[in-house]
């Protein structure tokens, strides 16, 4: 399967069933974030493990609507909207809050490149069930080299018994 054919077609009907939170959102929109989140973290392609799994639909999904949640404009009670306020320009997990004269503290502290990932995507909670649900494509998996073994005998240890 080339580019031009990813494994995975955006269908907008799919992604409201899914997350109804984003039905004030425009087909448009919803293909927009999709691509966004296809092209930045979550690979729209036949070699992701994913794929075989038969869990990628659902990860770009969750994957578009963490970019969609960051992203799209908000009605008066912050809730997704096609149009409305500004997303916010925060970023980062809010550390600390007051109400008298409103202040509003985040932080964004990050080290490793996983934890860049990790703390980029619990910015909302579709991308930390995003985070949680790729645990097991974040392990790495040691596969030996085989040893070759000719009429009996192996490279390194003699005869095989």
């Amino acid at each position: 399967m080339n580019v031009s054919n990813p494994p995975v077609v955006f269908n907008y009907e799919t992604w409201i069933a899914l997350f109804s939170e984003f039905a004030p959102l425009s087909p448009t929109q919803g293909a927009a974030y999709f691509l966004r989140a296809t092209n930045t973290f979550a690979a729209n392609s036949c070699t992701n493990p994913a794929f075989g799994d038969g869990r990628l639909e659902y990860l770009l999904y969750l994957a578009t609507s963490h970019i969609a949640y960051l992203s799209c404009p908000k009605d008066a009670n912050g809730n997704p909207a096609a149009t409305g306020t500004e997303a916010s320009q925060l970023v980062g997990r809010i550390s600390n809050a007051s109400e008298g004269s409103v202040s509003v503290a985040t932080e964004y502290n990050v080290g490793s490149d996983m934890d860049q990932l990790s703390a980029y995507l619990d910015q909302t909670k579709y991308g930390a069930e995003y985070y949680a649900a790729i645990s097991n494509y974040r392990t790495a998996v040691y596969l030996a080299n085989p040893t070759r073994v000719v009429n009996g005998f192996g490279s390194l240890y003699g005869r095989w018994r």
